[in-house]
């Protein structure tokens, strides 16, 4: 009988391979040559999946937007506004291994977007993704009448912002988190102290 191969389950494999390449060795270092033998794959196999560096790129960056949109939707937030956003925030930013290799892969599309029409779109796929979130946590602490795209975008550009600060080696995690902080206790303020 012959074996029956799950496709689907074979490119996640392969993207956890990617996030392993990049937490080791950083994005510059991955090519279908390393991550093939991350996974234990020759090149050719894994061919069969990804043609280019870019496809392998591309599907690493999905599965880390879905991850990270799977862990919010069924994580237990926090009682209390400001320690709820922070919490579904810090999901998405680099404060440990994992979240910095999964920053590193969605992050990466803003360089290599600017020459790939196809990997910019899932850089735009990323950063809709994000603001989103934004949008729907900005709900929480605008008023009825305020206006919570300003907000939303204020909370992405401070997020990625921090992101990119650690990625480039100028905040440590706990920085990072505490530059969050201040700003969530200015975003969330009474409106009179503001």
């Amino acid at each position: 009988m012959p074996k029956i191969v799950d496709h689907d389950e074979r490119r996640r494999e392969l993207a956890a391979a990617v996030g392993r390449v990049i937490a080791r060795a950083g994005v510059a270092e991955v090519s279908i040559r390393s991550v093939a033998a991350e996974s234990g794959w020759s090149s050719g196999a894994l061919r069969h999946y990804f043609a280019t560096r870019g496809e392998l790129l591309a599907f690493a960056c999905e599965q880390v937007i879905d991850q990270v949109t799977e862990r919010i939707t069924t994580m237990r937030v926090p009682e209390g506004v400001r320690e709820g956003i922070r919490a579904v925030l810090l999901e998405t930013m680099p404060v440990d291994e994992r979240r910095r290799a999964e920053a590193e892969i969605a992050f990466s599309f803003l360089a290599l977007g600017l020459g790939d029409p196809a990997l910019a779109q899932v850089q735009r796929h990323h950063f809709a993704r994000m603001y989103e979130l934004c949008l729907s946590l900005a709900a929480y602490v605008t008023p009825g009448d305020g206006d919570a795209e300003t907000i939303a975008r204020r909370l992405h550009a401070v997020v990625d912002g921090l992101t990119v600060h650690v990625l480039a080696g100028h905040l440590t995690p706990d920085e990072m988190t505490a530059r969050l902080d201040d700003y969530l206790g200015e975003l969330t303020a009474s409106p009179t102290s503001r």
